[in-house]
């Protein structure tokens, strides 16, 4: 990749297309737990490089401000969240959800400006966990709840994690299937006793010990899917060990599941250098409570991670206190949970990746089309064509799944876990 299709990918600020790509979707701006109290703290959020301030007033109605009072630009994250509204400690304006003024302290009773003056408010729904920002031009397009929200029983824990690097390489690394046979292999290690992946209180066993997979990837109107092939303990003449992970246009990913939950990330860019990172663990029926899930990962809240940043205690500023006695002891990377594991490989590549020094093998194929892809969706917006994952036909997100578990030899992996209505959309994409 030359320098300018590096920034192309990664840049999402200001104009750029990327960003502009991203507008065109509903953003995550935080989880619904951080803004839950009604006249609670209001929440400052970046999010494409733009600040913004969640809150949730009196009636429990979200609210999504631009963060700078239209005043003199005060931050309202300072604000009094009180009588539904959101009060400028400056002086003392106060705002509703909508951004209509409600009150003006420091101007006379009656005062035209009160009329002619709104704070920039952004539409705002909740789902799956998540509060919903739309950021981009116009009218917001249709709100579709996530593929981890079919119904309002679903169990849903959530793992949040600042990481200083661009959204683009974080992105990589969650649909790269090869780099979970090494980086991983403490935590995901080989079992021949268990036929799929299995959860445990500490680790996901796995039935193959197969470190370099055969990769395949098949273009979808989403975006793709891709399979990692890998030669099982058991039987290894009679089936594969199939991973299936799909990518959802701008930075979702739906990564192999476990016998106890679904699995699904969103790499959400907070400006060019830095991204927030969430990890989704979900199931209709089964799953993990939230507290176990953010220990499993070593992100708990006030332990792991800082409250409202997020920003990690293990970092690359300690070397993310990597334990060397511990790898002596077998331990393979000593660095603690998954998630670290992945960002000390991210952030150590720098704020934005030198594309164009890699080497990529056989089984970088996912990256290639994600950059593939990603590039040429980007420079359609900047053209003035529509977001990627926004044109019909269009495969409903509950629809979407990944998969993993054992395939007789000679099945076709597109076969599995895939809708009636993603086949539809993808052969229509394919004949189109």
């Amino acid at each position: 990749m030359t320098p300018e299709q590096n920034d192309l990918l990664c840049r999402v600020e200001g104009n750029a297309p990327m960003g502009l790509l991203m507008r065109q979707h509903w953003a995550p701006a935080c989880m619904a737990e951080e803004v839950a109290e009604r006249d609670g703290a209001p929440l400052k959020v970046r999010l494409f490089g733009e600040n913004i301030v969640v809150f949730r007033d009196t009636k429990g109605r979200l609210g999504a401000l631009k963060e700078a009072c239209p005043h003199r630009g005060a931050s309202l994250s300072f604000g009094r969240n009180e009588a539904c509204g959101l009060r400028c400690l400056y002086h003392g304006w106060k705002f509703d959800v909508d951004g209509a003024v409600m009150e003006m302290a420091s101007e006379p009773e009656g005062a035209t400006l009160k009329g002619r003056i709104k704070a920039k408010a952004y539409p705002v729904r909740e789902a799956g966990g998540f509060v919903w920002v739309w950021l981009g031009e116009g009218a917001p397009a249709r709100f579709e709840a996530p593929t981890w929200a079919p119904s309002e029983t679903t169990k849903i824990a959530i793992v949040k994690m600042h990481v200083a690097c661009n959204w683009a390489q974080v992105l990589e690394g969650s649909i790269d299937s090869a780099h979970s046979s090494s980086l991983h292999s403490t935590n995901m290690p080989t079992a021949s006793d268990v036929s799929g992946s299995t959860a445990t209180d500490a680790a996901w066993l796995r039935p193959s010990a197969d470190k370099s997979p055969k990769l395949e990837v098949q273009k979808t109107p989403f975006g793709f899917r891709y399979a990692a092939i890998r030669k099982p303990i058991v039987d290894p003449d009679k089936q594969d060990y199939v991973r299936i992970t799909l990518f959802v246009a701008p930075y979702t990913v739906h990564i192999p599941p476990n016998d106890q939950y679904k699995l699904s990330q969103m790499l959400v860019p907070i400006d060019d250098v830095n991204t927030m990172f969430y990890w989704i663990a979900w199931h209709p029926t089964k799953g993990i409570e939230q507290d176990e899930w953010r220990r499993f990962c070593a992100a708990e809240v006030g332990k792991d991670v800082e409250p409202i940043t997020y920003k990690k205690l293990r970092n690359l500023e300690n070397h993310f206190l990597q334990d060397r006695e511990a790898m002596k002891r077998g331990d393979f990377t000593g660095i603690i949970g998954i998630p670290s594991q992945d960002m000390a490989m991210w952030e150590s590549m720098g704020p934005i990746a030198d594309r164009s020094e890699d080497k990529l093998g056989s089984s970088d194929k996912a990256i290639f089309q994600f950059r593939t892809q990603m590039l040429r969706a980007a420079q359609a917006v900047a053209e003035g064509a529509p977001a990627i994952g926004t044109e019909e036909p269009r495969v409903p997100y509950v629809e979407l799944a990944s998969f993993e578990g054992m395939a007789a030899k000679g099945t076709d992996w597109r076969t599995l876990a895939v809708s009636e209505a993603e086949l539809r959309a993808t052969r229509a994409t394919v004949n189109a």
